[in-house]
């Protein structure tokens, strides 16, 4: 009544009014409400994993190493897989499980490793399904966007897998930084 006698209102036009504020707002807020319900992600592209995929196996060859080298989205799911010709077949699900306990634990399989065997991480996880504890899992980061990350096997020794899996991720990091 206050308002109506202030602004020379009727109740019927009060209505009105309040009717079309409250039409406005769920027009205006309509797309901030549906945007709660959409996530957005930066993803790696199959171009760029493969360009990886290949640096990684190129860099084993040249210091002289028959690898597989698996390249996996920011899910765990592969994107490339390439195993070198004289590599054992059974590389290839190795660096699958290091690429795979890479983006699942967040972290470079040697740190994971390295955490398990020092007490910080609980032992038990390694005899979770998938995880594989070995040197040569490198996750692929950037712009502050976990990617994925890339696993290499077959090398005589886990730091000689990921400094293969690091010189795949360095020669692509000017693809990745956006």
């Amino acid at each position: 009544m206050i308002l109506s006698a202030c602004f020379g209102q009727t109740q019927g036009a009060q209505v009105k009014q309040a009717s079309l504020i409250a039409v406005t707002c769920c027009i205006v807020l309509a797309p901030a409400r549906a945007a709660e319900g959409i996530v957005t992600y930066k993803s790696l592209a199959p171009d760029v994993a493969f360009d990886l995929a290949q640096s990684a196996l190129q860099q084993c060859r040249k210091d002289g190493y028959q690898i597989a080298v698996v390249v996996s989205d920011r899910f765990g799911a592969p994107l490339v897989e390439l195993r070198d010709r004289y590599t054992p077949v059974g590389a290839l699900d190795i660096a699958k499980g290091k690429a795979w306990t890479s983006i699942t634990f967040t972290r470079n399989t040697s740190d994971f490793a390295k955490a398990i065997k020092d007490g910080r991480i609980g032992a038990g996880l390694v005899g979770l399904p998938g995880v594989t504890p070995l040197a040569g899992g490198v996750v692929i980061e950037a712009g502050g966007s976990l990617l994925g990350a890339v696993g290499v096997a077959g090398a005589p020794g886990g730091d000689k897998d990921e400094a293969c899996a690091k010189a795949g991720v360095d020669a692509v990091q000017d693809k990745l930084d956006f």
